[in-house]
């Protein structure tokens, strides 16, 4: 029920604003604006101030919504209205009002994410776990523990990271460009300094996609090598182990960080029989050893060691917070690089250069939404602002039946002096049409596969 209310929230916030804005701009140009409606199909609430007035409706579909503003070519207009028709007004005010609703939403965006940034967000310290093995990460001499104080572009002045969220952003954009990074890193305590250079421009145009951050080998962040909750009756208690305590070696080798536990475990198998495994811990300051012989599980098709215990302390977190004009700057830029990133990404897809499993639907955007609800307030704007990013740059795309679209036929009657004919739209509308379905249908088979594990 919360993501459900979080994803008719969510769409309720964007289209009403995204229709504001067209609605707005369109008043202060002198145009008549019949209906404001939210959502499509059967109209569940009217209000209407006087008969002239415009209507205001929300409609039972609340998958979009529409602006009608009055205009000769969708019926007879009276003479002395005629100065108040859409399609009368100059080009400069037909350009304006197509263009209100996208950077409403852009302007929304800002406002989101200052939001965010003014409340405070609770994001994982930039504390590096173990990175990939022969991934861009090691190779660059990172290792668990690391902590990222800063970064600086190839071409620009070194920046502070101020959380993981923080990192992997910069990393992804440097990815796009497929250029190198220098890192300025000290121990997870704050201790010492060095610098090392991550070199991105291995990375494939294709690889920039959810799972850029595996590719390039920064993992989950760090995670100490403690257990959580076990399990009664698993392999852990079988062994006596206990929640709290730190595991400093398995068979030996000593061990800095959970993941590499997790992979420990997991390992523990042979000839598809468990093996048993020499555990050296500490507990309550004492030094102990245990033998653990984890349970055979499957995975993916393969057999893994499982000890029914939860393995690694959760990460240590900052909260990221600005004051009211930092919080706007940082809003801004935010709604830019995504905004940019969106579009480059969007452009590699066309080009067969980024998969098109990136397109999401309602379905993973109904799921995102839940989920950003229950961690907080700050999280849930940062996603709407998200959202409200992807759909003003969406709509400013130059096919027919978007804002886009129009704004590519205000270009040409600019240019040449007269308007689209008529056969021409019909025809660009009908293609665009067919190339918004093709999304739909690409973004919802994507949303259904994600749900099914195929992704």
């Amino acid at each position: 029920m919360t993501t459900l209310l979080a994803f008719l929230l969510t769409l309720g916030v964007l289209i009403v604003i995204h229709e504001y804005g067209h609605y707005r701009v369109a008043v202060a140009c002198g145009v008549k604006v019949l209906r404001f409606s939210v959502g499509f199909g059967r109209v569940v609430w009217r209000r209407q101030a006087t008969p002239d007035a415009t209507e205001f409706v929300l409609c039972a579909l609340p998958l979009g919504g529409y602006v009608r503003m009055l205009d000769e070519r969708e019926g007879h207009v009276p003479a002395e209205l005629l100065g108040q028709a859409f399609n009368r007004q100059p080009l400069l005010q037909r350009a304006a009002i197509v263009a209100a609703g996208p950077l409403a939403n852009l302007g929304l965006a800002i406002l989101l994410y200052a939001g965010a940034h003014w409340i405070g967000i609770d994001e994982p310290k930039a504390v590096l776990g173990p990175p990939a093995a022969a991934s861009p990460a090691e190779r660059a001499g990172l290792r668990a523990g690391d902590w990222v104080r800063a970064l600086a572009h190839d071409s620009g002045d070194w920046q502070d990271i101020a959380s993981m969220t923080d990192l992997r952003w910069q990393v992804t954009q440097a990815a796009m460009r497929r250029e190198a990074v220098q890192l300025r890193l000290s121990d997870r305590d704050g201790r010492g300094s060095r610098t090392v250079r991550l070199d991105l421009s291995v990375v494939e145009p294709g690889e920039v996609d959810a799972g850029l951050m595996r590719t390039v080998g920064l993992g989950a962040p760090y995670s100490e090598p403690v257990l959580g909750e076990v399990k009664a009756g698993g392999p852990a208690a079988a062994a006596g182990l206990r929640q709290g305590d730190r595991v400093l070696a398995v068979d030996g080798v000593a061990l800095t960080d959970a993941q590499t536990l997790r992979e420990r475990i997991r390992a523990g198998v042979h000839d598809n029989r468990p093996v048993e495994q020499r555990w050296s811990i500490e507990r309550d300051g004492r030094m102990m050893e245990t033998m653990v012989a984890p349970r055979l599980v499957s995975d993916g098709g393969q057999n893994v060691g499982r000890i029914d215990a939860f393995v690694g302390r959760p990460p240590e977190m900052v909260t990221v917070r600005h004051g009211p004009v930092e919080g706007l700057v940082q809003g801004a830029a935010r709604t830019w690089e995504v905004s940019a990133l969106t579009v480059k990404m969007l452009g590699r897809m066309l080009v067969g250069e980024a998969s098109l499993k990136n397109l999401s639907g309602p379905i993973t955007i109904a799921d995102y939404a839940g989920q950003s609800v229950q961690q907080g307030l700050a999280y849930y704007l940062g996603f709407l602002a998200l959202v409200s990013v992807s759909l003003g740059v969406l709509n400013l795309l130059p096919l027919p039946m978007l804002d886009g679209g129009h704004l590519m036929y205000y270009i040409f009657e600019a240019v040449t002096g007269r308007p689209v004919s008529e056969l021409w739209l019909a025809r660009l509308q009908r293609g665009g049409i067919a190339v918004l379905l093709a999304m739909m249908s690409i973004a919802l088979f994507n949303d259904v596969a994600r749900l099914l594990g195929l992704h």
